[in-house]
């Protein structure tokens, strides 16, 4: 049974293996049951799924995982973990523990061996310094997922839900949308970690797209264009995207690009919504196409 969502099993741990909290890995362990039932919940774990954990800690959400899920494959940076993990989990016959960086395994591989190519659901309390490496990696890598349910600073899950004319809306807010539905499901107070981080939590569920919502003829040089215009974002979208020295556009090039939208010359990436860079993406691939062919 689960035993690990409160402080008192939390410190015994901690204590029986001399743990110390290692502020480069961003660790802060959650202590509340209410708010790993809340996450495990709206994940919708059931027997037929494989989820992948990322940075289990001391294994606390990974115990209501394991009781919920198919098979839980953890993986954790911190080897002085991995003797903790092993003991907190030797109750269950379902987990695997990896001691690896995120950011460095192959998560399709993983998946196609593991769980025969099917879709999994990626659960995780993450370390605010790197959330968004993490999830524009498991966008854009392609991996087959149903759902992402994740623990993230209060003003990133913000920013992955907000629409054009925020000063939150960008290139993150732009991939969540073309990749998932996404719904910040519960707000949590620093109470509920320990160490307390200086900041309020939530938990974002992202349902992960089948098919993205808008047709786009270049993946990448969407997300190119994108990046572009939210580097510079207080310059006007001509400007910027004839800036960015990777997109290879002109001045006069996007302008044509713009009219045909309708748009005025001087208007800001910020402003286009996610169906607007879409449009914008294909005529300029369009237009550029049609040059190299005169």
């Amino acid at each position: 049974m689960a035993d690990l969502g409160n402080i008192g099993r939390t410190l015994q741990v901690l204590d029986k293996y001399n743990f110390n909290f290692r502020k480069n890995y961003g660790q802060n362990f959650l202590i509340d049951d209410h708010i790993l039932n809340k996450i495990v919940d709206a994940a919708g774990i059931t027997k037929d799924d494989l989820v992948l954990e990322i940075g289990p800690g001391i294994g606390t959400m990974t115990q209501y995982l394991c009781e919920r899920a198919g098979k839980v494959i953890a993986v954790e940076i911190d080897s002085s973990l991995i003797p903790i993990l092993k003991d907190t989990l030797s109750a269950y016959d379902n987990v695997t523990v990896i001691n690896e960086d995120i950011l460095k395994v192959d998560i399709r591989k993983l998946s196609d061996e593991q769980n025969g190519g099917k879709p999994i659901k990626v659960v995780a309390n993450l370390p605010y310094y790197i959330t968004t490496p993490i999830v524009m990696g498991l966008f854009e890598s392609h991996v087959p997922l149903k759902s992402i349910t994740v623990m993230v600073q209060k003003e990133v899950a913000e920013r992955m839900q907000t629409g054009p004319g925020s000063k939150d809306y960008g290139a993150l807010s732009l991939a969540v949308a073309y990749y998932s539905k996404a719904k910040v499901v519960a707000t949590v107070s620093p109470s509920c970690f320990i160490p307390k981080p200086n900041v309020e939590s939530s938990v974002i569920h992202m349902e992960v797209y089948d098919t993205p919502p808008v047709t786009v003829e270049d993946e990448a040089f969407l997300f190119a264009v994108i990046r572009a215009c939210f580097n510079q974002r207080r310059k006007t979208l001509v400007n910027s995207l004839s800036n960015a020295g990777n997109l290879h556009v002109s001045k006069e090039q996007i302008r044509l690009a713009i009219e045909e939208m309708g748009k005025p010359e001087t208007i800001r990436g910020e402003t286009f919504t996610l169906e607007e860079f879409a449009t914008l993406s294909n005529l300029l691939k369009k237009i550029l196409a049609k040059q190299v062919t005169l």
